[in-house]
C-alpha cells in the first residue's frame, strides 16, 4: 500500500527590534542571566504592558513579504496556562483575530515550483529559558528572553516530504532576513520550528492522526526528525497498527536519532483565551500597509535572477552568494571596486566562505579583496602568492599592496630572469626533458612545477610555461 506524508509547520520568529514587545528592556542576545528584565516583563503586580509599535510594523512587513492579507482590525489575547519561564502564568498572544492571514510562499523542490499556503501570522511574546543542571535537584530560569517579540507563522498542511519542509524553511528564512524582519539565527533561537506530521493512503482525502515534533532549531535536524517520524508511522500503518499513533507531542533526540513522546494531546488544555484587558485593539490603516510594503527590498529570488543576468554568473555560484544577504551585499561591494564579477564570485565562494567558517564574520574589507583580485588579474602576484596575502590580511587587516611589498611576493614576469631559471631547471631534470622528447606531455606540468618551486611561487606560470615549451622544442 502506498502512503503520502502530510506536514504542516509552526515557525516562531524573533523580530529584529531593539526592545521587548511590552517594555523597554533590551532584546540583545548573550547578556548575563536576568540582566535584561524589568517589573513589566517579569510580570510583577501593578504593571501594565505597552505594545511596541515596531512589532506591529515588522509583522505587517512579514505579511507583505509572504503575500498575506493584512487584517486592519486585530487584537491581543491572553493564553492561560502555567509557564515556569513566563512569570505572569499567561502569554499575551493573538487568537481569533491575527494580524495576517491567507498568504503563501513559492518553493522549489527537484526543480519544480510549488506553492505552500500560510494560514496565519500572529504576534506574541516569547517565554524565558529553563536551565537544567546535571545532577542538581533544581532548575534555573533566565528571564532575559521573556517578552522578546515573536511572530508565529502557521502553514497549511501542504508539505509532502521532509525535503519540502526544509526547502520551505530555507526560503522563509531568506525572505525574513532580506526583508530585515529577523536575523533568523537558529543557533540563538531566533527561528524555531514545530512540525505536525501524519500519514495517509495516496488518494485519500481524510487526515489521519497527527503528531507534533517540538522545538527543531536547525534545517538538518528538521529533515532528520521528519524522515524518522515518517518512517515510524509508515511502519505502524503497514503492519496494521495505525491505532498506536497517538495525537501527542514528541521531541527529537538527535543523539539517539529518534522521536520520543513528551505529552499526550488527547486531553488538550483549555487555554481560556480572552481579549487582553490591558491592551486596546490594533487598528491598521491601508496607507500604513502600502507604506511598509513599499519598503520591502529586493528579495533573494529577484537578486538571483539579476546576478545571473547582470554579472554573467552561473546558477550554482549565485545560489551560494544569495544564501545570506550579508554575503550577497559583500559581493556587490567588492565588484564596485572595479574587479571582474566572476573573479569576485570565485574568491568569495571559496576563500571567503572558508574564512567565515573559522571567524564567523567576513574578515576582509571589500575594497581590500578587490585590490587583491586585481593584483592577480594584472599579473602583479601569482594566485598562490595571493592566497598567502589573503591569510595575512585575515590576521593584520592590512592593505594587500603593502603586504605584497613587505613579503616580497611580486610575480616574476621578466623573460631574462625566467630564462636563467628555466635553464637551471632543465639541466637539473634531464629525465623530464627526455620524457617530453618522447612525447610525454605531462613532463611540461612537472617542469612548470619545478620552476614555481625554484621561484617560491613568484614566477608567472603562463609566461614560464610558454618559455619552457619554446626552450624544450629547441633541444
Amino acid at each position: 500500500m502506498a502512503y503520502e506524508t502530510i506536514i504542516g509547520l509552526e515557525i516562531h520568529v524573533e523580530l529584529d527590534t531593539k526592545s521587548k514587545i511590552f517594555c523597554s528592556c533590551s532584546t540583545k542576545f548573550g547578556a548575563e542571566p536576568n540582566e535584561n528584565t524589568c517589573p513589566i516583563c517579569t510580570g510583577l503586580p501593578g504593571t501594565l504592558p505597552v505594545l511596541n509599535e515596531e512589532v506591529v510594523n515588522l509583522a505587517i512587513k512579514a505579511g507583505n513579504a509572504l503575500n498575506c492579507e493584512i487584517n486592519k482590525i486585530n487584537k491581543t489575547d491572553r493564553k492561560n496556562y502555567f509557564y515556569p519561564d513566563l512569570p505572569k502564568a499567561f502569554q499575551i498572544s493573538q487568537f481569533d483575530m491575527p494580524i495576517c492571514s491567507k498568504g503563501f510562499v513559492e518553493i522549489e523542490v527537484y526543480g519544480e515550483p510549488k506553492r505552500i499556503n500560510i494560514t496565519r501570522i500572529h504576534i506574541e511574546e516569547d517565554a524565558g529559558k529553563l536551565i537544567h543542571l546535571e545532577d542538581e535537584p533544581f532548575t534555573l530560569v533566565d528571564y532575559n528572553r521573556t517578552g522578546v517579540p515573536l511572530i508565529e507563522i502557521v502553514t497549511e498542511p501542504d508539505l509532502r516530504s521532509a525535503k519540502e519542509a526544509v526547502a520551505f524553511l530555507k526560503t522563509l528564512k531568506s525572505i525574513l532576513q532580506y526583508a530585515g524582519i529577523s536575523d533568523c539565527r537558529m543557533e540563538q533561537g531566533s527561528l524555531r520550528c514545530d512540525a505536525n506530521i501524519s500519514i495517509r493512503e495516496i488518494g485519500s482525502e481524510e487526515y489521519n492522526t497527527k503528531v507534533e515534533i517540538k522545538n527543531l532549531n536547525s534545517f538538518k535536524e528538521v529533515g532528520k526528525a521528519l524522515e524518522k517520524e515518517e518512517r515510524r508511522q509508515k511502519e505502524l500503518y503497514s503492519f496494521g497498527e495505525g491505532n498506536k499513533i497517538k495525537q501527542e507531542t514528541r521531541k527529537w533526540d538527535a543523539g539517539k536519532g529518534r522521536t520520543i513522546p513528551m505529552r499526550s494531546k488527547e486531553d488538550a488544555h483549555d487555554y481560556r483565551y480572552f481579549p487582553e484587558p490591558d491592551l486596546p485593539p490594533v487598528f491598521i490603516k491601508e496607507e500604513l500597509i502600502k507604506e511598509i510594503g513599499n519598503t520591502l527590498p529586493e528579495l533573494a529570488k529577484e537578486k538571483s535572477r539579476r546576478f545571473m543576468k547582470q554579472y554573467g554568473l552561473k546558477e550554482k555560484e549565485v545560489e551560494i552568494l544569495v544564501s545570506h544577504k550579508e554575503l550577497a551585499d559583500y559581493f556587490e561591494e567588492v565588484v564596485k571596486f572595479n574587479c571582474k564579477p566572476k573573479d569576485a564570485s570565485n574568491w568569495i565562494t571559496v576563500e571567503v566562505m572558508r574564512a567565515i567558517k573559522e571567524t564567523e564574520i567576513i574578515p576582509i574589507k571589500a575594497e581590500y579583496l578587490a585590490k587583491l583580485i586585481n593584483l592577480v588579474d594584472k599579473g602583479t602576484i601569482s594566485r598562490l602568492a595571493a592566497k598567502e596575502v589573503f591569510r595575512e590580511m585575515m590576521e593584520s587587516k592590512g592593505d594587500p599592496e603593502n603586504i605584497v611589498m613587505k613579503k616580497g611576493l611580486l610575480q616574476i614576469n621578466g623573460e631574462d630572469v625566467l630564462e636563467e631559471i628555466i635553464k637551471n631547471v632543465l639541466s637539473q631534470n634531464p629525465k623530464a626533458v627526455e620524457d617530453f622528447t618522447n612525447g610525454k606531455d605531462k613532463a611540461v606540468g612537472y617542469l612548470v612545477g619545478q620552476i614555481m618551486k625554484e621561484t617560491k611561487g613568484k614566477a608567472n606560470p603562463s609566461i614560464a610555461k610558454e618559455m619552457l615549451i619554446k626552450k624544450l622544442k629547441e633541444i
